[in-house]
């Protein structure tokens, strides 16, 4: 048997300026963008690389869904971003004027950076030890 995720769901306040944020930005692909109804949308996108999970940009439908966007962990570190290009990763949150949380640092499992995204969910850039 073999398992894997998919998408995981992430609460915004706007698809458009989600999808521009990890599209422009960060450089993430827009896999899907389907009109479910008037007000919903399937919208995925998905960073670079083979097998990577897709981001489910799901907009915020009832006020109890729009307390969250932005703080779906309660503030811990929520998605980690593996890359295998860490300088010139972190010189396009730098250039993309993406606030850095806290500085990059060398641990025993790699190079790492913590991000926050357009609604302030924490992000770690991670480039793994060899």
């Amino acid at each position: 048997m073999q398992q894997r995720l998919a998408h995981i769901s992430l609460v915004v306040d706007d698809y458009d300026k989600a999808i521009d944020f990890y599209v422009n930005k960060l450089h993430f692909t827009l896999t899907e963008d389907t009109i479910l109804s008037e007000t919903k949308r399937w919208v995925l996108v998905t960073p670079q690389g083979a097998g990577s999970c897709s981001l489910l940009l799901a907009k915020a439908a009832t006020e109890e869904q729009k307390k969250f966007v932005g703080y779906q962990t309660g503030g811990r570190v929520f998605l980690f971003l593996y890359t295998d290009d860490f300088s010139g990763d972190y010189q396009n949150l730098i250039d993309q004027k993406i606030e850095i949380v806290r500085p990059p640092v060398v641990e025993i499992y790699g190079t790492v950076v913590v991000f926050a995204d357009l609604y302030g969910n924490l992000w770690d850039l991670i480039e793994p030890s060899r």
